[in-house]
């Protein structure tokens, strides 16, 4: 064989390998990425349902502050 082809073939080989490898470390550090923001997604998701129940439970204790108030009016009322 020819000098010229095996060096051609030599750095294709070379070239191919480089870009396989170049592909698979780009590959997991985009699934490493995407791991880190799922899990930051999660801990926002739970700051929301935290909120959504802090919510609800001022929700419920304004209305029973309501209902209280009411009461002692009452109470007022027929003293």
């Amino acid at each position: 064989m020819d000098s010229n082809i095996i060096v051609a073939v030599v750095s294709c080989l070379g070239t191919v390998l480089g870009s396989a490898i170049g592909v698979i470390a780009g590959a997991r550090l985009t699934n490493y990425r995407i791991e880190q923001l799922e899990k930051k997604v999660d801990k926002h998701n739970t700051v929301i349902e935290r909120t959504f129940r802090l919510e609800q439970n001022q929700a419920v204790m304004a209305e029973q502050m309501k209902v209280a108030n009411h009461r002692i009016g009452d109470l007022e009322k027929e003293n």
